[in-house]
């Protein structure tokens, strides 16, 4: 990377971290995008600034990216993160004219969620082995994720004392750090205090992990890639062939919610979600639900 290039980006990265409090990973996403502008630059010999890239060179750029077989949805993703960039300079007064403004974003249409039903969670619940200490950590980290929605960030961050079992609810942190209670169902509820109680108190802890509620057998916070590792063999074990991850858990959370007939505003506040408009992705499924149901069963389907 250019050093003129470099200075800014690592200005940007302070800014994303100690203005925005966005997440390691958030910024690493940032950062990444701003890192293909600079490859594309590159390549093409173009040799210009950060401050002296025109609209001209953006849409060759996104020409570039198109022409490497990138998807419309990661297109945009990049669009946005470059925005963000771009938006900060003008804020610093490092530039007075932001190259971004009229870019447009490919068209990605609006694609749904995959989610589980509530038997094949049950299907995926019920192929864990219980009779190892694995299986009931296990066992209750999907049923938190599925009773409570979290993020897989959220579920590995848990901590001990934001449990608040009596009042029935616990304290989440979530993007930007920001907090919010979830309730807790009793299942949930169940299988966390089991775990606590049986497995977790046999678990030499390893220094700064004392808060943390779900360990591997060192002692340690679990890691995103573990949990990912974790569903994608019980979904092989319980014959799922749908592509799910953490995520899906989350999904199905959302999707269960908006067809037994919760309150959208209230679905939002549980998932954390910043605007309505995320939420509103669940109407959407739920409106392919009902359609799906009445072809299936209705006499004149």
């Amino acid at each position: 990377m250019q050093m003129n290039w470099k200075s800014y980006v690592n200005g940007y990265q302070s800014f994303l971290r100690l203005e925005k409090s966005l997440s390691l990973n958030s910024i690493e996403a940032y950062l990444h995008d701003v890192e293909k502008l600079t490859q594309y630059l590159e390549y093409s010999s173009n040799k210009t600034g950060p401050e002296q890239v025109t609209l001209k060179d953006l849409q060759e750029f996104l020409k570039w990216i198109t022409g490497l077989g990138m998807t419309a949805t990661s297109q945009a993703r990049i669009v946005s993160g470059l925005k963000g960039f771009y938006k900060y300079l003008l804020l610093e007064n490092i530039i007075s004219k932001d190259p971004t403004e009229l870019l447009e974003s490919p068209k990605t249409g609006r694609k749904l969620p995959v989610f589980l039903s509530v038997a094949e969670i049950n299907a995926l619940t019920g192929v864990i082995d219980l009779s190892t200490p694995e299986g009931k950590r296990n066992k209750a980290i999907l049923e938190v994720m599925y009773g409570c929605g979290l993020r897989v960030s959220e579920v590995v961050g848990l901590r001990i004392t934001n449990l608040y079992f009596s009042e029935g609810f616990i304290k989440v942190v979530g993007k930007g750090n920001k907090e919010r209670l979830v309730p807790l169902g009793s299942v949930a509820m169940n299988e966390i205090v089991h775990y606590l109680r049986e497995v977790r108190t046999g678990i030499p802890l390893q220094p700064g992990n004392d808060d943390i509620v779900f360990l591997n057998r060192r002692g340690s916070k679990l890691s995103r890639v573990m949990i990912f590792t974790i569903i994608k063999a019980l979904a092989t074990k319980a014959g799922i062939k749908k592509n799910i991850s953490p995520h899906t858990f989350r999904h199905s959370f959302a999707t269960h919610l908006v067809e037994g007939g919760a309150d959208l505003r209230a679905v939002q506040d549980m998932l954390g979600h910043e605007s309505i408009t995320t939420t509103e992705i669940y109407t959407h499924l739920d409106r392919e639900y009902l359609r799906s149901t009445i072809i299936q069963f209705h006499p004149r389907s």
